[in-house]
């Protein structure tokens, strides 16, 4: 079953991205809950063209993907959950919420390390907030989280099919938490009390410093009210609030170059 699951994983992965991302480009636009500040097209190409560099640079550089690897770590008996008799549904569920945990200790970790900031910032400079803003991360950030999924995998010993799924859902739920998308209030209230929503994860995106340290969270809502990180609503309101960063507005700045270099340029 795992090797039929790693054969049909690039499939099963892309299959998922597009019919995610199409229902959330959709929605979105059906239903927006901000105006746009910049022309749908600069913004896309720059955000999605960063998405295909990063995933080519990736299979370039890593010799094994996330999956490959925790196949290799589980059949040198590698890692916690390796070495316990669970029950393999219960063994999944857990590493799934134990990977999700670790994304949002990264998360707080690349906003509060000047270093590592100047290449999460690049998230971050995106002026408006939709389904494409979940693929702008700098490539080295992308590596490093790579390092980061790869000890966890070897440490915990989390299997090939809890990887798949969690990447899936990862992938999914930050299309969907990235999306200019307004949900009913009511409904709102509801998801948020298990998952982030539209409305929790854009108040991260304010230009308000306070408001972006705060909501860290992509897929569980949990763990910012775990840890004192959870702010209900932006100051300004989602209708007037700004999005971005104070110093970096340029919105002629979107290409894939301007990207690549935007951390080793000055603040």
């Amino acid at each position: 079953m795992i090797d039929m699951m790693l054969t049909a994983e690039p499939a099963l992965r892309l299959g998922t991205f597009l019919i995610l991302f199409t229902l959330c480009a959709l929605l979105e636009a059906y239903f927006p809950r901000r105006d746009r500040e910049q022309p749908r097209k600069a913004r896309w190409w720059g955000n999605l063209s960063l998405s295909a560099f990063n995933t080519l640079l990736l299979r370039l550089l890593l010799p094994l993907s996330a999956t490959e690897f925790a196949l290799y770590c589980a059949d040198q008996h590698w890692g916690l959950l390796n070495l316990l008799n669970w029950w393999h549904g219960l063994e999944i569920l857990v590493a799934i919420v134990i990977m999700d945990l670790i994304i949002y200790a990264q998360h707080v970790l690349f906003h509060h390390n000047a270093l590592l900031w100047r290449l999460h910032r690049v998230h971050h400079t995106d002026i408006d907030l939709d389904v494409t803003s979940a693929a702008r991360f700098h490539p080295i950030e992308i590596g490093l989280s790579m390092l980061i999924k790869f000890s966890a995998i070897a440490l915990l010993g989390i299997s090939p099919v809890a990887v798949i799924l969690f990447e899936v859902i990862l992938n999914g739920m930050a299309m969907f938490n990235h999306s200019n998308l307004r949900l009913p209030l009511a409904i709102d209230a509801i998801l948020r009390n298990m998952i982030v929503t539209p409305d929790f994860h854009r108040v991260h995106h304010s230009i308000n410093p306070k408001e972006t340290n705060s909501n860290y969270g992509f897929n569980l809502s949990v763990w910012d009210r775990i840890f004192q990180t959870y702010r209900p609503q932006p100051v300004q309101g989602h209708d007037h609030m700004i999005l971005g960063l104070e110093q970096h507005r340029e919105t002629q700045k979107t290409s894939l170059k301007a990207l690549l270099i935007q951390p080793f340029r000055a603040e």
